[in-house]
C-alpha cells in the first residue's frame, strides 16, 4: 500500500517525516512526501501532519482524487486530526489498515465572479478590516432556491457545512450539527436582530448571497480570500459534487472527541 505523508513545514520538521515513513516500511507499506497540496498524487491514502488548516488543504486536494485521508495533530487544536502527535504508531497501524471506518463528509461549492471554489469547512462573507473600512452594519439578502429567504442586518454571513459547523460557525454563535446531516448551516456574525437567527437548511439547496448597500464585503473559503462581494455581485453556494473521506479509528467517536477539544 502507497501511503502519502503531506506536511507543513512550518510545524513538522523533515525528521519527523522520515520516522513516518520507516515505520509504514516497517509495516509492509511505502511512503512518499508531499509539503505542497498540488504534489498530491498517485497514494492510496494521505496522513495529513500539521494543523486543522493543513487538513482542509489536503482534503480539497484530496478529493477529485478520491484518495481518503486523516490528520495528526501538530497545530493548536486540531478538531478535525484523528490523532495526537504522540500517537504515531497508532497513526500509521491506521493507515495501513484497510479495513479502518470511512466517513464521507460534505463540501461547499461556491461561486462568484464566474469562478468556483471548493469548501470544506464554511464559506464567510464579512466586512473587511483596515483604515479605510467603514463601522456600517451590512444588510445581506438572501435567497435560497431562487425564493427570497430575508435580509440579515449583521457583520457578515457564515455558510457552513457540517463538518464546519464546529469552527468558524459555532464561535459566532452556531449550533453544532452531527458529521453525517444532510444539512448546511447559514449564522449571521453579530447579527443587530433577534431574529436573526441561524438557520439550518437542506444540502440540497442552492443559496444566492448578495448586498443591499453600495458596500464590499470580502468572501473567505475556509479561511482563503476568494475575491469582494459588491452590490452587483452574486455569491452562490450549493453542495459540491466532490466530498472528503476521512479515515478514522471510531465512526462513533464525534462527540468524545468534540468534548476533549472544546473542553
Amino acid at each position: 500500500m502507497q501511503i502519502g505523508i503531506f506536511y507543513n513545514e512550518n510545524q513538522v520538521a523533515r525528521e519527523i517525516v522520515e520516522q513516518y515513513a520507516a515505520e509504514i516500511e516497517k509495516g509492509g507499506g511505502s511512503a512518499v512526501f508531499f509539503s505542497a497540496p498540488e504534489q498530491i498524487w498517485g497514494c492510496d491514502r494521505l496522513i495529513v501532519l500539521g494543523g486543522d488548516g493543513t487538513v482542509l488543504k489536503a482534503a480539497k486536494a484530496a478529493a477529485p482524487l478520491g484518495i481518503p485521508l486523516f490528520g495528526v495533530n501538530y497545530g493548536r487544536i486540531g478538531f478535525l486530526t484523528e490523532f495526537e502527535k504522540e500517537e504515531r504508531e497508532q497513526a500509521v497501524a491506521l493507515a495501513l489498515n484497510e479495513a479502518c471506518p470511512r466517513m464521507r463528509r460534505s463540501m461547499l461549492e461556491t461561486t462568484l465572479c464566474g469562478k468556483t471554489h471548493v469548501c470544506l469547512n464554511e464559506l464567510a462573507l464579512l466586512r473587511g478590516i483596515s483604515p479605510e473600512s467603514h463601522n456600517r452594519v451590512e444588510k445581506i439578502t438572501v435567497a435560497v432556491d431562487g425564493t427570497p429567504a430575508g435580509d440579515y442586518a449583521c457583520d457578515g454571513l457564515i455558510v457552513a457545512t457540517p463538518t464546519g459547523s464546529t469552527a468558524y460557525s459555532l464561535s459566532a454563535g452556531g449550533c453544532i450539527m452531527m458529521p453525517d446531516c444532510e444539512t448546511f448551516l447559514l449564522t449571521p456574525v453579530c447579527a443587530f436582530s433577534l431574529r436573526s437567527r441561524p438557520i439550518v437548511f437542506p444540502d440540497t439547496s442552492e443559496l444566492t448571497l448578495s448586498l443591499s448597500a453600495d458596500d464590499a464585503l470580502m468572501a473567505y473559503g475556509d479561511g482563503d480570500f476568494l475575491g469582494v462581494v459588491g452590490e452587483a455581485d452574486k455569491l452562490t453556494v450549493k453542495k459540491s459534487a466532490l466530498s472528503a473521506v476521512l479515515l478514522t479509528r471510531n465512526e462513533h467517536g464525534f462527540f468524545a472527541r468534540l468534548s476533549q477539544k472544546i473542553n
